[in-house]
């Protein structure tokens, strides 16, 4: 198998990274509505950036996205811009959903998780974001969370 890469200039390149950004005080806030907003937005961002979504999902209290970034890309300031902007859309088009979780502006916590894809080939990433929010997904959850508490 041939790994597709990208080129600028003066590089080739394959950058992909796993970014997982969770709701402030991990509240169960994010509906599929919210999530179709967030999703524009996040494109946008990531699309000004020289960077794009290859694959975005949900679950009710954080965002899992497979990221393709260019090297020149500032992983720390385009997060920032992703988290500031889609937070400003979100509660200004759903002010009364968001005011049963959050009294104050919030939306996002101020942390985030990003992984680099190295660790993992690519399609199990992919697979892993796909199956966020089925059936199959909570029930492994579920089983993992028994586990831990045995």
């Amino acid at each position: 198998m041939e790994l597709k890469t990208a080129r600028n200039c003066h590089a080739r390149y394959h950058l992909n990274y796993h970014l997982i950004m969770v709701t402030k005080y991990r509240k169960r806030c994010i509906t599929q509505d919210l999530f179709l907003s967030l999703k524009d937005q996040l494109e946008k961002i990531a699309k000004m950036n020289g960077a794009e979504i290859l694959e975005i999902a949900y679950e009710p209290d954080h965002v899992h996205i497979l990221l393709e970034a260019p090297p020149q890309a500032c992983l720390s300031e385009m997060i920032n811009a992703m988290k500031t902007t889609s937070s400003r859309k979100v509660r200004k088009e759903f002010p009364d959903h968001l005011a049963k979780y959050y009294w104050k502006p919030y939306f996002w916590s101020r942390s985030y998780l990003i992984l680099s894809s190295g660790g993992a080939p690519i399609e199990v990433i992919r697979t892993y974001i796909q199956e966020q929010g089925t059936e199959e997904h909570a029930a492994k959850a579920a089983k993992r969370k028994a586990a831990d508490t045995t």
